[in-house]
């Protein structure tokens, strides 16, 4: 572990940056490979699982979320308690708490977006890959959207 340390310390730059880059890929393809197992990728399953009235309701997803946001609370909190990530100086943490207009708009058009496509922005990249239209274009509609958002960003 001393020799990862002194490998990733600020003298290393190089290495340290490289190291951050494939520790991005390894995360990446873990999130990704998570994601297609679990069926997140699949437009159809998502819209099954939102449809909770239609008679076709899928709970599955559900239970990937909940799996999800139990091994998020358990190892957040872990992971703090160290002094510093092992590829970063530090933490980049949110520090805002507040809920304002452009949150709420945000959050509407993202949940307006994903029950009407049955996609979220991971799962629409890595189903992209199969060349589907349709995710083809909602991965062109995200590009889309960032762009806009850069251009009139003004906080």
């Amino acid at each position: 572990m001393k020799n990862l340390m002194n490998l990733l310390s600020p003298a290393n730059s190089t290495t340290r940056a490289r190291a951050f880059v494939v520790g991005a890929g390894v995360t990446g393809i873990l999130f990704g490979v998570g994601l297609v197992l679990s069926g997140m990728t699949k437009p159809d399953k998502v819209i099954g699982f939102l449809d909770m009235f239609g008679g076709a309701w899928d709970p599955s997803l559900g239970l990937v979320m909940v799996g999800a946001i139990a091994v998020h609370a358990v190892l957040f909190r872990v992971i703090l308690r160290r002094k510093s990530p092992l590829l970063d100086a530090k933490f980049h943490v949110p520090t805002r708490t507040d809920i304002d207009p452009r949150l709420v708009a945000g959050a509407a058009l993202f949940g307006i977006g994903w029950g009407l496509g049955g996609v979220c922005p991971g799962p629409g990249l890595i189903g992209a890959t199969s060349l589907a239209s349709t995710l083809l274009l909602f991965v062109g509609g995200l590009v889309a959207g960032m762009a806009l958002f850069q251009a009139t960003n003004k906080a």
